[in-house]
């Protein structure tokens, strides 16, 4: 099928029209050109792909706080060279004071600014610790080298973007009502493109991190001013949560689509499950014959979206606390039968559509980041604070910011959370306990050897992006580049809805959906897709989501 020009998608094309690159050593595609050129350094120094990730990961905790993070969490999903995978969970746990209705008022309604705001709504962070785990267990260059990248930028800062120097204008208020002390977020009202950003008392942490290992976040000074924090504004993160805190290396799931290997985040994600669902509940119908987003198309994905989607509210959460039937909801012939009562003729409700009956019994600003190295190792990652800047709380002398993860819990079991996702018991909230995630970091194989890599941000709407992402190169021809520019559509069960970016789904194909019974909304653009695709030379082609600041580098 033809190529489809990233030229046709006018509101990226001011901001982003990137010639497709090939790379040959190793490439890096991240959320902000500084953390990026620390990956490639890494790389270029000899160090894996572990490596530049570790060092990605750190840097983006300096150089994009809403979502970069030592204060929040993550997914990492790797492939090495010879085919080998494994998959971390350094995803944020409830802390031991935690219950489930901790967010309810004295008649059991949910109180949803609680889990978005202020001290009560962190979980124990994980990030530092998943660090740790990656290195100890692939990692080549030594921990200090890894770390010293970001002490600099947060020594001696960098300069902001001109999105950035709006988000913290835009946030300045809010950072005031959530922060008693001076910090420096707070340290100017009217931020501009190309002031430097300083951060002190980050480069210190991230000096204890870089000398003592997980020790130098989790115990002594550092966990002080965490529960310091705690005590200020009614958290209840202790030094017990802090010192108990443990990563979890996990088995991916794993499932094809049209001979392609997928390989992706386990529970408790919901991503690699539904990722793999959807395409099992597509595979059937022609995509590619109809075309990049005719209404055929769309009404396949937007069906299969709905069911899926379902399901994840109901059999989903952490499989340390719940036995999630993940074998089923992986058949091929369960979600290719979900799909038998949709009609081509109208929309169906998603007040009709449940979870699916199984025998037996899981942010919008998060970040991504994707590598390769030299030897083809490969590494996918998510990772989050929750809402952008997480709670908003600055801990007071150590320069991060805390996450708002407790709201991807079911605060009340059929209560929406930030991103109108519904849950029920399997994501209640319990001590210890890992929350639900949509974070969909995923790599794919062809005929055995490594072929994409990719993931997103965007809360709810990773997993759809992801999937559109994959079929765009797959199905409808699309370069990498212009693959995660491609203007994108997303239904998630409930709301009962479709909802598009400005220039998604033609005019003519949105009154034939609408004529069907579809509720249509339009939406603001969204996710930061990243991704790497092999070519069959082996070099490598990169695309950076042109919605943001996000920059590939290779060599």
């Amino acid at each position: 099928m033809k190529k489809i020009s990233i030229i046709l998608f006018s509101f990226l094309a001011a901001v982003q029209l990137i010639a497709q690159e090939n790379y040959k050593n190793g490439v890096v595609v991240s959320a902000h050109p500084e953390a990026s050129k620390v990956g490639v350094d890494i790389l270029k120094k000899g160090g894996n792909a572990i490596d530049a990730s570790i060092a990605v990961q750190f840097a983006l905790a300096v150089v994009y706080p809403n979502a970069g993070n030592i204060g929040g969490g993550g997914f990492m999903v790797y492939r090495d060279a010879n085919g080998k995978t494994d998959a971390l969970d350094y995803r944020e746990k409830a802390p031991l004071k935690a219950k489930e209705d901790m967010y309810w008022d004295k008649d059991g309604n949910a109180i949803t600014d609680l889990s978005l705001y202020g001290q009560f709504a962190a979980g124990v962070p994980g990030t530092v610790d998943g660090m740790v785990k990656a290195h100890e267990k692939y990692g080549k260059l030594s921990w200090k080298d890894l770390v010293q990248p970001a002490i600099d930028l947060a020594q001696n800062g960098f300069q902001l973007t001109k999105k950035q120097a709006d988000e913290f204008t835009t946030k300045h208020e809010k950072f005031l009502k959530y922060n008693t002390k001076l910090n420096a977020f707070t340290s100017k009202a009217v931020w501009k493109e190309g002031d430097l950003f300083v951060q002190k008392d980050l480069a210190n942490t991230l000096k204890l991190v870089q000398e003592k290992g997980r020790a130098g976040f989790y115990e002594g000074k550092t966990a002080n001013l965490i529960v310091k924090e705690m005590k200020r504004g009614n958290g209840i993160i202790s030094k017990k949560d802090l010192k108990q805190y443990n990563s979890v290396w996990r088995t991916p799931v794993s499932g094809t689509y049209k001979g392609l290997k997928v390989i992706s985040m386990p529970p408790p994600s919901s991503g690699g499950i539904a990722l793999v669902s959807l395409f099992q509940s597509v595979e059937n119908y022609p995509l590619q014959k109809w075309g990049f987003q005719a209404d055929s198309t769309i009404q396949v994905m937007v069906e299969a979206e709905r069911r899926v989607y379902a399901d994840r509210a109901e059999h989903l959460g952490d499989p340390d606390f719940y036995d999630v039937p993940q074998k089923q909801l992986l058949d091929r012939s369960y979600n290719v039968g979900r799909m038998n009562n949709f009609s081509f003729d109208k929309a169906t409700l998603s007040s009709d559509i449940k979870a699916g009956e199984l025998k037996g019994k899981e942010s919008m600003e998060t970040t991504h980041y994707v590598v390769v190295d030299k030897d083809g190792n490969a590494v996918s990652v998510t990772t989050t604070l929750n809402n952008s800047y997480g709670s908003l709380v600055v801990v007071d002398g150590a320069g991060f910011i805390l996450n708002d993860e407790m709201d991807d819990f079911s605060v009340k079991p059929g209560t929406p959370n930030l991103y109108g996702l519904v849950g029920g018991k399997a994501n209640a909230i319990e001590p210890s306990k890992r929350m639900l995630s949509s974070m969909t970091p995923s790599i794919l194989e062809k005929d055995g050897k490594l072929f994409m890599v990719v993931g997103t941000p965007g809360g709810s709407t990773i997993i759809t992006s992801v999937f559109q992402a994959i079929l765009n190169v797959v199905d409808f021809g699309m370069t990498m580049q212009e693959a995660v520019a491609a203007p994108r559509f997303h239904h998630q069960w409930l709301p009962d809805q479709v909802d598009y970016e400005p220039t998604a789904i033609s005019e003519s194909v949105r009154e034939k959906l609408k004529q069907k019974g579809y509720k249509l909304k339009e939406r603001n653009p969204y996710g930061r897709v990243e991704g790497i695709l092999v070519n069959p030379n082996g070099t490598y082609q990169a695309g950076a989501d042109p919605r943001g600041d996000d920059k590939a580098i290779g060599y």
